[in-house]
């Protein structure tokens, strides 16, 4: 099946955002050589916040006035980047980059057992809880071996799950608050996150220069300018364009990109029980998404 310009433009989005964020953790793997987990989250989020200052204005776009607006911002911010950006960096200094990246594939299976209880006509059904049980079966084959002993630690992983839970919080919250410009709300939101950031860890940017690597600087300007700049632009292009279903399509790419990136850069071990359990929580995400006919499970 031929594909019009249109389709081709929204799949080539895609695989842009899918690169960026699945390359992310491979980066934050190597700012981490220089950089503390607080720098690697406040040096990201203030150059993404300048990116995304940049594009607001080009589109003509100003930020609300409105304290109420500006509290939505912050609570966004803090829930959907500063905590769960640290939390996987910290996670990483523990873990591998592909792990981390493995490990964020739950968060899809996450929404939707929130989305049970906390959003209207989002209830539970046979395929979605199916589909939890094979993530949650993934989770434990990832969590077995390095309890027992590996090249990752359990800490790292339950931080990177929380980071998960956290970002599905985050999908949660932004569903149940008033909609915004896309522009603006990326931009408001990161410069929320960055501030608050500055606020935690105000010594962040007290860096001895000296002893920061080259290859440090060009990732954390990465992270700043693409995974956390870039790719919201891109977020909110591809889901006006092509809508949130199509968009979906990136729980089941990124995982891989951050798992084989992080082999084929750093030469982190490919593991049988992790691709085991990368499939087991993949193929959980596709069957949560299958359409069942049946009564939906009670909420409690």
């Amino acid at each position: 099946m031929s594909l019009n310009r249109e389709q081709l433009i929204n799949w080539v989005l895609l695989f842009s955002l899918v690169a960026l964020w699945g390359t992310s953790f491979l980066a934050i793997k190597i700012s981490l050589r220089t950089f503390t987990p607080d720098q690697v989250v406040v040096l990201r989020l203030s150059i993404g916040a300048l990116v995304l200052i940049i594009f607001m204005l080009a589109r003509g776009k100003r930020l609300p006035s409105k304290p109420i607006a500006w509290a939505h911002f912050m609570l966004l911010g803090l829930v959907g980047s500063v905590l769960p950006y640290w939390l996987i960096a910290k996670g990483q200094v523990y873990v591998t980059s592909g792990m981390a990246g493995l490990l964020m594939a739950i968060m899809p299976l996450m929404t939707l057992i929130l989305a049970h209880f906390f959003i209207a006509d989002e209830n539970l059904n046979r395929n979605k809880l199916l589909g939890f049980v094979f993530g949650i079966g993934g989770v434990i084959l990832i969590l077995g071996p390095t309890i027992l002993g590996s090249q990752n630690s359990l800490i790292g992983c339950l931080l990177i799950l929380t980071a998960a839970i956290l970002y599905a919080t985050n999908s949660i919250i932004a569903r149940r608050l008033p909609t915004y410009s896309s522009a603006v709300v990326s931009t408001g939101v990161t410069i929320c996150a960055a501030v608050i950031s500055l606020g935690i860890w105000p010594s962040a940017f007290y860096i001895d220069w000296k002893f920061v690597s080259t290859s440090a600087v060009f990732t954390i300007v990465w992270l700043g300018v693409f995974p956390t700049g870039v790719a919201a632009i891109i977020l909110f292009a591809l889901i006006q364009r092509a809508g949130p279903t199509f968009l979906s399509n990136i729980n089941y790419l990124i995982p891989v990109v951050a798992y084989f990136i992080g082999a084929l850069v750093l030469g982190e071990l490919i593991l049988w029980h992790d691709m085991v359990a990368l499939l087991a929580i993949l193929f959980g995400i596709v069957v949560s998404r299958r359409p069942v006919n049946e009564k939906v499970v009670a909420k409690g």
